[in-house]
């Protein structure tokens, strides 16, 4: 990592990369998939490839707090199902990053999220939401099979972009969650793989002590973002909570492929 990349920031890049940071946070509680905003920032200000590795533990910090907040609600036999299709996405992705360009990495989660999008809203096309079924009853062959492709692309888009929130979010919303249990199997599921993703970030370069200094600096905007997460969760309904997820997996992908 260069330091000069970390230290010459201008102070209104580094309120930006704050603002990204409290996003973070208010991801995490209320509506997931809006840290691709973050994700374009932070893209935007650093190297694109080193703003992965630096992003990260403002994520895990994000997550811990949505597993402290959203414990109760997690769904188990999902998450089950959901770690080896993941294992295998992130075993891709590291693959991936070794020969891709930032290019080709911004193209490709761009163009995953925007397909992703679109097969949700057809999906739900003259439906009342996916929402009226329980989690636990997709346990059909096509159930699994579409757990299974989710986890992988989830795996595989978290890995090379940290882009993994809107993947997982239209899985979560396909397979009927509502809000809490929607955020409570979320938070677990971010909490395993963003860890898990470390030392494949460090081995690649992404994270090293320069970059955790800047992280150190950052984490703390987490904080206030989760709390008005918090406090905007319970005011939210379920139509809109659905609505704004899937705007914001449209937004972050229009934004990958435009930067």
């Amino acid at each position: 990592m260069n330091m000069m990349t970390l230290w010459h920031i201008s102070g209104w890049e580094f309120a930006a990369l704050a603002f990204a940071a409290l996003l973070v946070g208010f991801s995490k509680t209320a509506v997931s998939g809006a840290n691709t905003v973050s994700l374009a920032i932070f893209a935007a200000i650093l190297p694109a490839r080193a703003s992965t590795g630096i992003l990260l533990p403002v994520l895990i910090a994000g997550d811990v707090l949505a597993v402290l907040t959203y414990r109760r609600h997690a769904h188990w036999p999902t998450l089950g199902r959901l770690f080896p299709a993941v294992a295998v996405g992130v075993a891709v992705g590291t693959l991936f990053l070794l020969w891709a360009d930032d290019g080709i990495v911004r193209t490709s989660i761009g163009a995953i999220l925007l397909l992703m999008a679109g097969v949700t809203l057809w999906r739900r096309r003259g439906e009342d939401g996916a929402a009226g079924q329980a989690p636990d009853t997709v346990t059909t062959r096509s159930g699994r099979l579409r757990a299974r492709s989710y986890g992988v692309l989830g795996g595989f888009t978290t890995m090379v972009a940290n882009a993994g929130g809107p993947v997982m979010s239209l899985y979560l919303l396909s397979a009927g969650f509502r809000k809490l249990g929607f955020l409570g199997t979320s938070a677990f599921f971010f909490l395993i793989v963003n860890v898990s993703k470390v030392p494949f970030s460090a081995g690649l370069g992404l994270i090293d002590g320069h970059s955790l200094l800047l992280d150190a600096a950052l984490v703390p905007f987490v904080v206030p973002g989760a709390l008005i997460g918090k406090w905007a969760v319970h005011r939210i309904n379920q139509r809109l909570f659905e609505q704004l997820v899937i705007a914001a997996t449209v937004v972050g992908g229009v934004q990958l492929l435009v930067t």
